[in-house]
């Protein structure tokens, strides 16, 4: 094994803030849905528009950073190793098994995360995101007194919009299981705290950018 410094700053930057920033739109939004009472529903509806920009920003200055860094490449799916990789986390792991991929600096993700998360990338994030933005237009009236969206039903954006934070919590809570079945329940966590991983030290030609696609 080896201490390789895998996750750079910006990458744990993003992370933890994306993070608590779902946590806290997840908190506001379901209290203007009215499920409980914390902040008020006139301050929870401002502190939801304000991160929801905060998101926003965020999500632009992320897809800077992979494209500029090429950690897109992380994300390409792959069918190689994927059944295996099921397998594993359906029965292997309980088992004490060894994990069928090995990771690597340039290949982080092992084919069922590379899925998963190029799932949420393209599809649960946008869907929320964009259900969010015509949610928050709704009624807001421009310089000519027009309502910016006035097309849609605000029921159907609704539903859109509580289906996708549904789902970016279901997927929260899978993440966070997900994380304790490292070498520890913690080492992962760390890893992203620190940047650094313990790795095993596989043969350079492992480790060529080709084995991320």
């Amino acid at each position: 094994m080896r201490k390789v410094y895998i996750y750079k700053g910006f990458e744990r930057f993003w992370h933890w803030t994306q993070a608590s920033l779902i946590m806290f739109l997840a908190l506001t939004g379901f209290e203007v849905h009215g499920a409980f009472e914390i902040f008020g529903f006139e301050k929870a509806v401002q502190f939801h528009r304000v991160a929801s920009w905060m998101l926003i920003g965020l999500i632009v200055f992320a897809i800077f950073w992979h494209i500029t860094t090429g950690e897109w490449k992380q994300y390409i799916p792959t069918t190689k190793k994927l059944k295996e990789q099921v397998f594993y986390y359906l029965f292997g792991i309980f088992k004490g098994e060894k994990h069928p991929t090995t990771k690597t600096e340039l290949s982080k993700l092992n084919p069922l995360q590379r899925m998963v998360y190029l799932s949420f990338k393209l599809i649960l994030i946008p869907m929320t995101v964009v259900s969010g933005i015509f949610y928050l237009l709704y009624k807001t009236i421009d310089q000519n007194n027009l309502v910016v969206v006035e097309e849609y039903p605000l029921e159907d954006i609704a539903f859109w919009h509580t289906l996708g934070a549904i789902l970016l919590i279901v997927f929260l809570i899978v993440h966070v299981y997900m994380t304790t079945t490292g070498d520890t329940p913690t080492s992962n966590i760390k890893a992203m705290l620190t940047g650094y991983e313990d790795l095993e030290d596989t043969p350079i030609e492992n480790e060529s950018p080709k084995n991320i696609q």
